[in-house]
């Protein structure tokens, strides 16, 4: 995606030695975004042998979903934009999942600690639908110092991060309201037993923050709820 974190699994999985491809997906992606990915993959490919690429563009895809579901007349924007927004989310992980078939390959997911545990920022059943998690113990921080570490392209280093689903320049903060460096410190408060009250002024804002959304995204790290019935109902 041209982001730190596809950046730092993709370069894990090329030094496992295994057949490692890389799938580029854009989507109405700004072009900053297309060319950090192309940047990383040309040096993974020097550096790999074991390491290829593909690319797919999901545009007209994407495009054509939205020309053939019906339009809700009840549905705000907002909630339109993000549905759409996972929408994309969810037609790179059918992508992924048809060149794992092919190759007998597993897909690597690439959301980090804060991420996957910590606010539930990511999409269930696209970003989210995965076989393996190489970064998912990673905080944030850990991510880029263990990117530079393995020499990331500085580009990637130094890109804002952004989900690029929305197809302008937000980047993950303005969705969140917070920085990484702060969900990281409420991740630990909150492990802590800290609430709220033991915080003022922008400490308990982003503490609120994170806890309303590590909250109301508690189905996304769960396990779907099963419907158990009684033997003596069987």
């Amino acid at each position: 995606s041209g982001g730190i974190d596809s950046a730092l699994t993709s370069t894990l999985c090329a030094k496992t030695g295994l057949q490692t491809l890389c799938v580029e997906m854009p989507i109405h992606q700004a072009e900053s975004q297309v060319s950090r990915a192309e940047e990383h993959i040309a040096q993974l490919k020097k550096k790999f042998k074991n390491v290829s690429e593909t690319r797919v563009n999901l545009t007209s895809t994407f495009e054509d979903f939205k020309n053939v579901v019906p339009n809700s007349d009840s549905a705000s924007k907002a909630k339109l934009d993000l549905s759409l927004a996972n929408t994309r989310a969810r037609l790179r992980m059918t992508t992924l999942y048809y060149f794992a078939g092919l190759e007998g390959l597993l897909v690597a997911g690439t959301g980090n600690k804060v991420e996957d545990f910590g606010v539930g920022f990511y999409t269930k059943y696209g970003d989210g639908g995965v076989d393996l998690s190489p970064i998912a113990d990673l905080m944030k921080s850990e991510v880029y110092e263990l990117a530079a570490y393995l020499n990331v392209p500085n580009s990637i280093q130094k890109a804002a991060p952004t989900d690029g689903l929305f197809g302008d320049s937000r980047t993950d903060e303005d969705q969140i309201g917070a920085s990484y460096d702060e969900l990281e410190w409420a991740m630990k408060m909150k492990d802590d037993n800290k609430t709220e009250n033991d915080f003022s002024g922008r400490e308990k804002e982003v503490f609120k923050i994170y806890d309303r959304l590590n909250k109301i995204n508690q189905h996304k790290m769960n396990p779907i709820p099963v419907c158990e019935i009684p033997l003596n109902l069987k």
